[in-house]
């Protein structure tokens, strides 16, 4: 019997041109990588565990009767492989997170990360620079980024203070500024609120025509960055934007396993309090900090939202041959 499939959804949303230029851009990164001699590897896309960040959440498999996780990232074993010595790496995976669906979010993505012995967060805030300009350039302008710590441009941006200002503030700041809150938002959800800040006040503010390097994060919101030092208010933590969309998010990393744990399991008392299950910490992870992670910094970069601005495409469907809908 054959079956036909009038509404055309079998067809790809992106044509030839699109496919053409994915595998162009993969091209100029690995270039740059091979120039650069840091080496291209391949992780597991399967885990017996998985991140513990409450507002992320893993895709749930089982396979050969086991409880398994697909990657929402390469972080966890890449990390692994540089405890073991391998130096310098990168790779472009596929990973996959639950509940993210929208213009510049699918569950189903392409991720490039990499890891640079002896760099911090400044150095690779400069090195994610030159890889964006290396491989946007031959289809856009590329101009010098600005680099903003995160206080100065939520005090520019919001006039608010993201480091000292309470609760009442916070709330304040937004709902005099026309933000209302995003369902499930907690009044005492600190960090929710200032992610609201950003999205809604900070962000949009951004130059519209570069990459913006928002810097030294809250130290609430270090995730696997290391604190300063100096100021243990802050997180050697960065992202980067072109305008207000979210490109890349690194970390001068952390290379305490104590700290880690304690992190680790913090975050899934959190995930309970939400009503969300908790994950298996990766105790293999812990193991590889615990036998030393050199020092390094690591950064994350969304692949498919890179193609978005090589392509001038306005969603992230555009530049895929099947968004999950057609998968």
């Amino acid at each position: 019997m054959t079956v036909s499939d009038d509404s055309g959804t079998w067809r790809p949303v992106a044509g030839a041109d699109i496919l053409r230029l994915r595998a162009r851009m993969r091209g100029r990164i690995r270039a740059f990588f091979d120039a650069s001699d840091v080496l291209e590897v391949d992780t597991p896309g399967l885990s017996a565990a998985a991140p513990t960040e409450p507002r992320v959440e893993p895709v749930r498999a089982r396979v050969l009767g086991e409880p398994r996780f697909l990657q929402t990232s390469p972080e966890f074993p890449m990390k692994r492989l540089l405890a073991a010595g391998v130096g310098d790496c990168w790779q472009l995976a596929r990973v996959y997170r639950d509940g993210e669906r929208g213009r510049w979010h699918q569950p189903e993505f392409d991720l490039l990360e990499w890891y640079r012995l002896g760099f911090d967060h400044h150095e690779l805030m400069e090195e994610v620079e030159a890889v964006i300009a290396a491989t946007l350039a031959p289809h856009r302008a590329v101009p010098a980024a600005e680099y903003i710590p995160y206080a100065d441009a939520f005090r520019c941006y919001a006039g608010v203070d993201p480091l000292t200002a309470g609760m009442d503030e916070l709330r304040s700041t937004a709902g005099e500024k026309g933000l209302s809150p995003v369902p499930g938002l907690a009044d005492d959800d600190r960090d929710g609120w200032l992610d609201r800040v950003l999205t809604g006040l900070v962000a949009p503010r951004f130059a519209p025509d570069r990459l913006t390097f928002l810097y030294d994060w809250p130290a609430s919101q270090a995730a696997l960055a290391r604190i300063d030092a100096d100021d243990p208010r802050v997180a050697a933590r960065f992202e980067a934007f072109w305008g207000e969309l979210e490109l890349a998010n690194g970390f001068h990393e952390l290379a305490d396993a104590a700290e880690q744990r304690a992190r680790f399991e913090a975050e899934n008392r959190t995930r309970g309090a939400e009503g969300d299950a908790a994950v298996p910490i990766d105790e293999r992870l812990l193991a590889a900090l615990e036998a030393g992670l050199p020092d390094c910094a690591g950064v994350a970069l969304g692949f498919d939202r890179l193609v978005m601005l090589a392509a001038g495409a306005d969603t992230i469907d555009a530049v895929l041959p099947f968004p999950f809908e057609r998968a």
